[in-house]
């Protein structure tokens, strides 16, 4: 293949906006990735904030030396059902007995 001036300028035209097309993909599938996880983490601190007031609330004290378990809890859909269950739990024994059950 005979190169010249013209098929050099093209090819280099060609890199530079492949690359260009790259980073402008990788750039919003960067975002959308960070989007996504900062509304789970938003979710998550969310979950706890409400679990931490209703457990001092409803048990006081005792309530909140569960917390710190609580904390280490990662998972959103599990603080989910942690969260709701606040409401129907008589005593923290029973919410430390659902708690275990969920992270188990």
């Amino acid at each position: 293949m005979i190169e010249s001036a013209a098929y050099e300028l093209i090819k280099e035209e060609g890199r530079a906006e492949g690359l260009r097309e790259g980073l402008e993909k990788g750039l919003r599938e960067g975002l959308e990735k960070g989007r996504a996880e900062g509304r789970v983490e938003g979710l998550r601190e969310g979950l706890l904030e409400g679990i931490l007031l209703g457990l001092e609330l409803k048990f006081g004290v005792e309530g909140l030396r569960l917390f710190k378990a609580v904390r280490e809890i990662e998972d959103v859909s599990t603080l989910e059902v942690l969260h709701r269950a606040l409401r129907d739990v008589e005593t923290v024994g029973e919410f430390e007995r659902l708690m275990q059950q969920l992270v188990e």
